[in-house]
């Protein structure tokens, strides 16, 4: 399965995980600390679709971002008037 939205070309990002010790400063606490920054991807929600593509049906792997905003038209379903 394609990790890129067929729609807007979402894909994966890369972040880090912070891992911090210690107890805060407002609880009476030195702070706290970073112990361990990981690195991790951030991988979009995404779906395959059965999808209108003109006259045509096609499936499409889309985010749910897109499906929400309804920029799909799914197939099998009647376009409100």
């Amino acid at each position: 399965m394609s990790t890129v939205c067929q729609i807007c070309g979402k894909g994966a990002s890369v972040g880090a995980r912070i891992v911090r010790h210690g107890l805060a400063k407002k609880k009476g606490g030195i702070g706290l600390h970073t112990t361990a920054v990981t690195k991790r991807t951030f991988k979009p929600n995404l779906q395959k679709l059965r999808a209108r593509v003109g006259k045509s049906v096609k499936t499409l792997t889309v985010c749910t971002s897109c499906i929400k905003a309804g920029k799909v038209v799914k197939a099998g379903k009647t376009a409100k008037a």
